[in-house]
């Protein structure tokens, strides 16, 4: 027994976890000594966050470009409402919440937008990559960076009722481009905002990613699926569908290696976010703003809130517009592109 205050051992803290003879002794301190970087902490990344962090995965590196919004709290279960009142970056708030629950897990949050600029410094050094996000886009920069660079990735999405997931192995399985080569068109696919999400299936697929990175990390790599996994849990639907013949001789990305997201092809200065009337304005090269400073100039166009993460001004009535130190804003209340721009170029003379 450990006493009140004190931090526990190994053996106390995953004692269940280390009677289940696959991870065992060796597993955990395997577990212990290994690192992971999961991309996107809304919905998915929540749960396998958690997961990671209870196992005792070494290392974590969240990343994430958005901020805790109350339609967050249905599926989300990392935050909560004060998260929302402080208008809390969700790295930030993914990682003091997840401190709490493990503080022997070193966790990084950064508050960035994975793009080619910046992949090779935000991936860079860790052994496999976790895919929390909710657009295709970084999905398929995140599988030219494992391509090219050689390190595994898993892959989820979940929107509706239905979600589906694969673990992508250079070398070894097929590439994401292999059995989707081309990036959907704008409006192609489903989204959380078209189509909503019912929470139960988020948990459903990012434990079965985080299962899989589990084995992986533990180096229990042969009882890792094979296949690319479809599950509806409103239809009552579970679909494993082989992939491993996927493996195209053609594909532009591990056959050719030819890295057109990393290269920039692909990455825009303004995004759509899924699920909200939000735009994201990425400004051209990577500068460092002041924001106490900012934050006094900006006081002059309305009420500015501050927090250490950010800088949030109401501007045109309708329009919410949040400003990090990166130069990245988001504005609220608006899908228009050039609105967003546009209230960007005002508020910052660029």
């Amino acid at each position: 027994m450990t006493a009140a205050g004190m931090q526990p051992s190994a053996e106390d803290r995953y004692a269940r976890q280390i009677r289940f003879a696959p991870i065992g002794s060796d597993g955990q301190r395997r577990l212990a000594d290994s690192s992971a970087v999961i991309v996107g902490l809304g919905a998915l990344g929540s749960v396998i966050a958690q997961h990671l962090v209870r196992s005792g995965v070494g290392r974590l590196r969240l990343i994430d470009r958005d901020i805790v919004e109350w339609s967050n709290l249905q599926r989300q279960t990392l935050y909560n409402e004060e998260d929302v009142r402080r208008t809390m970056p969700k790295a930030e708030a993914a990682a003091a919440h997840l401190r709490a629950v493990n503080r022997a897990v070193a966790i990084e949050p950064v508050s960035a937008d994975l793009s080619a600029a910046n992949a090779e410094e935000l991936l860079g050094g860790y052994p496999l990559i976790l895919d929390g996000t909710d657009n295709m886009t970084v999905r398929y920069l995140i599988n030219e960076y494992s391509v090219k660079n050689g390190i595994p990735w898993i892959y989820g999405g979940a929107v509706g009722s239905g979600g589906m997931t694969m673990t992508f192995v250079p070398g070894e399985t097929p590439c994401l481009r292999c059995l989707f080569p081309e990036l959907p068109a704008a409006g192609d696919l489903d989204t959380c905002e078209t189509a909503g999400v019912f929470s139960p299936v988020v948990d459903i697929v990012g434990s079965l990613q985080a299962a899989e990175a589990l084995k992986w990390l533990s180096e229990n790599r042969q009882a890792m699926r094979k296949e690319l996994v479809q599950v509806d849990v409103w239809t009552n639907g579970w679909m494993p569908l082989a992939a491993n013949t996927g493996k195209r001789g053609d594909c532009p990305t591990c056959a050719l290696r030819r890295f057109e997201m990393l290269e920039g092809g692909g990455v825009h200065a303004s995004t759509r976010l899924c699920g909200k009337q939000t735009v994201q304005i990425i400004p051209p090269g990577r500068p460092q703003l002041s924001l106490d400073g900012l934050a006094a100039r900006l006081a002059l166009a309305g009420p500015v809130e501050r927090n250490p993460y950010l800088v949030k001004l109401r501007v045109r009535e309708t329009l919410t517009f949040i400003l990090f130190p990166d130069g990245r804003a988001l504005i609220q209340g608006t899908d228009d592109p050039a609105v967003a721009r546009s209230v960007y170029a005002e508020l910052l003379g660029v």
